[in-house]
């Protein structure tokens, strides 16, 4: 660095030419109009010569420049292909799957509410021709306790494009409709339960002309007779499963959906399953049984308890193997 030389102001956009080293590394340096500047050595960058040859300052762009972009078109080819997809793990649950096979890219968030809980499954970005998966895992036989699913997103592409309305979407899978939504899924390349989320169709309740409307009629015979056949039916015996020596009422060995559910839900699907496999020990002709209820805060093991406390088909329980259990078991002697 030498008397002469240009030079730029690290930390601001100034520039111009030392003129003269002052004491403890001030340099003076020379800006427009004359006005010298006293700065630190090390706050100064010496202009290379050849800078411009490789740095062009920017220029602001012309109209016609302008209006270059605006004529151009991003290279959409596919416009349309979103889906939500539940891929088969087994016979018994499925995995969730968003798949883009468009060409957009997708800010989105894909949630599922069941009215009691709202549960996020997916967000983030969803690129053009590409898949995600949430790490939710669905229990098929309990389709109807799913709840709604919600997906919101933005299109997006590189480069000038036509404004383009977000997509919303909101639907709830059905037991009825369930095996009519089978086919190849896109990008994935596997049997799925295929859900478009960008179709155009528009599901709705259409309301029937009054002169095509059909009208009600009762047959007060066939309503009576239905009416006897269903007395006669609770009046046969029922057919009781017996159930395992040992049953765990852990959530998760009930339902791959606890993660849906509230604490007080998940205490009355144990409580009920309690008292099923409970019946059906009683029914079958079992001389005792165990539930293996957890430790936890002693809720389950003081509702379970409680239910057995003076039932008449009850001879005795007891905190179950405590050695392998603690306190979270209970062993039921039946009459």
């Amino acid at each position: 660095m030498n008397i002469g030389d240009k030079v730029r102001l690290i930390h601001s956009k100034e520039e111009g030419i030392i003129t003269r080293f002052l004491k403890d590394n001030v340099v003076e340096v020379e800006i427009e109009a004359g006005f010298k500047l006293p700065v630190l050595r090390r706050e100064l960058a010496v202009v290379s010569t050849n800078e411009k040859q490789f740095f062009k300052p920017v220029q602001p762009a012309s109209n016609t420049e302008i209006a270059k972009q605006k004529e151009f078109k991003p290279t959409i080819k596919a416009d349309k292909g979103i889906f939500l997809a539940f891929l088969p793990i087994n016979d018994k649950s499925v995995a969730i799957y968003l798949v883009n096979n468009s060409d957009w890219h997708l800010p989105f968030s894909l949630t599922l509410n069941n009215g009691r809980i709202h549960v996020g499954l997916l967000g983030g970005v969803l690129r053009g021709k590409s898949t995600q998966k949430s790490n939710l895992e669905l229990d098929i036989k309990e389709m109807e306790e799913w709840g709604s699913f919600s997906f919101q997103a933005l299109y997006y592409t590189d480069g000038p494009f036509d404004e383009r309305i977000s997509l919303s979407k909101k639907m709830r899978v059905r037991t009825s409709s369930w095996v009519d939504h089978k086919k190849k899924a896109p990008l994935l390349d596997k049997e799925a339960y295929l859900y478009q989320l960008d179709s155009d169709e528009v599901e709705q309740a259409v309301a029937k002309p009054k002169e095509q409307e059909k009208k009600l009629v009762i047959d007060v015979n066939k309503l009576k007779e239905g009416m006897m056949e269903q007395k006669q039916s609770e009046v046969l015996p029922k057919n009781y499963e017996k159930p395992t020596q040992l049953v765990d009422l852990h959530i998760e060995e009930l339902t791959k959906n606890h993660r849906l559910m509230g604490n007080a839900e998940m205490l009355e699907l144990q409580i009920n399953t309690f008292m099923n496999k409970f019946e059906q020990a009683i029914a079958s002709g079992m001389d005792e049984i165990t539930f293996i209820h957890g430790v936890g805060n002693g809720v389950l093991r003081q509702e379970i308890q409680k239910r057995l406390s003076g039932h008449k088909n009850v001879a005795w329980f007891e905190d179950a193997q405590k050695e392998k259990f603690g306190y979270g078991a209970t062993r039921v002697k039946i009459k």
